[in-house]
């Protein structure tokens, strides 16, 4: 029984493992490919204890013993396989990086084994204020060695335009002050009630907010850093391509639709989002029948010379949002000369981000921290 047992679990921790190899189905439930690509190497461990105690205990079933023990190693392998690729990421992030925006000075490398093991940054103060009628920002104080203002990260939160809150992936907001800026991240009005562009009124009404007080908040308000995932990082390219603005130095989009007439054309009524249907109720129907609204909210036909410097981050097994988004969006940047940075990662799918210590969030913190130095400074 004891065997059965070993080799079951072993051979869960295999399928656990393969969502980095693989894209999660959409029957599943995606947000484990999360654990296995931003956890796996806590996970690992879990098969390489079972493939011990299936040898300590192995008797006269050698063959039995040698299955459950290959089993084991290859489920350790994948699970270990975003912690391989990451140090490959790493090697070439920094060039990249400097490339794009410029040198900045950095403490840290891009990706360490220790920085793996990391605890979650501590919080720091936040308050909450209404910078329209019935919406809510959440200003994350900046921690700062000197009274200078702060430079300021408006955060859009994600959720498939009708949903999400902006207290999602917090802990990220609270580094980000820890490193010196004032984080603001918003609500905004969600479809199907709102449809685009209230969202952008919404984004442009935070940012007008924080520009009338900003000497009582304590931040720069000519430095001010677009900052959205998944939907969210789609309303925030859309704002800030469409509307320009000199304030806006910078925007960071995290595995965002940046087109969403190609969203739609290639989107599914039964894929794991129902995408179709949220992009017909965010901008009021098809593209056949409200395709201005289509256009407006998609940064990629906007993108220009006001185009502000743009960092796209994304997982190449995202289930959620196609890979090809930002890869287009890249393509076209590139075109027009803009400064930017495309950051993909082989193994990842959504909120790759979540665990700060983890392989997508050590890339993740060192992408944005240089960034943003390099646009605010």
């Amino acid at each position: 029984m004891l065997r059965w047992f070993l080799l079951i679990f072993a051979l869960l921790a295999a399928v656990l493992g393969a969502l980095n190899l693989v894209k999660s189905p959409d029957w599943s439930y995606w947000k484990l490919a999360v654990l296995a690509g931003e956890y796996g190497h806590w996970v690992a461990l879990l098969p390489l204890l079972i493939g011990m105690v299936a040898w300590s205990t192995r008797g006269t079933q050698v063959a039995w013993t040698l299955a459950t023990v290959a089993v084991c190693v290859m489920a350790a392998g994948l699970l270990l396989k975003p912690t391989v690729q990451a140090w490959r990421v790493a090697r070439t992030l920094p060039a990249r990086l400097e490339q794009s925006f410029g040198h900045t000075t950095s403490g840290r490398p891009a990706f360490s084994l220790g920085g793996l093991f990391q605890s979650a940054p501590a919080p720091v103060a936040v308050k909450t204020m209404t910078f329209a009628a019935g919406l809510e920002l959440d200003l994350y104080h900046a921690v700062r060695t000197d009274a200078r203002p702060a430079p300021c990260v408006l955060v859009v939160h994600g959720g498939g335009w009708d949903g999400g809150e902006r207290g999602e992936i917090a802990q990220f907001n609270h580094w980000l002050a820890r490193r010196g800026y004032a984080v603001a991240a918003i609500s905004y009005r969600l479809a199907p009630q709102f449809r685009w562009p209230a969202q952008r009124e919404d984004i442009l009404a935070a940012i007008a907010f924080l520009k009338a007080r900003a000497p009582a908040l304590g931040i720069d308000a000519t430095r001010l850093v677009l900052f959205g995932r998944s939907a969210g990082g789609n309303m925030a390219e859309a704002t800030a391509y469409t509307v320009p603005d000199p304030a806006i130095r910078g925007v960071i989009a995290f595995y965002a639709p940046a087109d969403l007439n190609f969203a739609y054309a290639f989107g599914r009524e039964d894929d794991v989002l129902k995408s179709p249907q949220l992009l017909r109720q965010f901008l009021g129907g098809p593209p056949e029948t409200v395709r201005a609204a289509y256009d407006s909210a998609s940064a990629y036909l906007h993108v220009g010379r006001t185009t502000p410097p743009t960092l796209l981050m994304h997982g190449e097994l995202d289930t959620l949002v196609w890979n090809r988004q930002s890869e287009r969006l890249e393509q076209k940047l590139a075109a027009a000369g803009v400064p930017h940075a495309f950051v993909s990662l082989p193994w990842a799918t959504h909120a790759f981000e979540y665990n700060l210590s983890g392989p997508g969030g050590q890339l993740a913190t060192y992408s944005v921290e240089w960034f943003l130095a390099a646009v605010t400074r």
